[in-house]
């Protein structure tokens, strides 16, 4: 599957407030903006976007999704890639990002 080049971003590993226990890290707003611009054509149910991710040596696809309160695109870190990665809630954490183009 082609992949778009590689965008990377330092962030926090962050909770979900809500009745079930989601972990996100927020892409920074210039890079939200950028893949709004690029990529929003590709937008699939509630404005999610495909994506390939890569932290420390784990890569697994997923989607990133708007929030509105943060004004960001969201991505949400399986439990099993933060248990293999050894992240917490507020760990900082590098991610390579690269949108699914098929």
């Amino acid at each position: 599957m082609p992949l778009s080049e590689p965008f990377e971003f330092a962030a926090e590993v962050w909770e979900w407030q809500g009745p079930a226990s989601w972990c996100f890290v927020s892409l920074p707003e210039e890079l939200t903006d950028e893949i709004d611009d690029r990529f929003s054509h590709r937008a699939a149910g509630f404005g999610s976007i495909r994506v390939e991710v890569t932290v420390g040596s784990t890569t697994w696809r997923t989607s990133v999704f708007p929030d509105s309160t943060r004004g960001t695109l969201i991505l949400p870190m399986k439990k099993e890639v933060r248990r293999r990665e050894g992240l917490d809630v507020g760990s900082p954490v590098r991610v390579t990002l690269t949108v699914v183009l098929d």
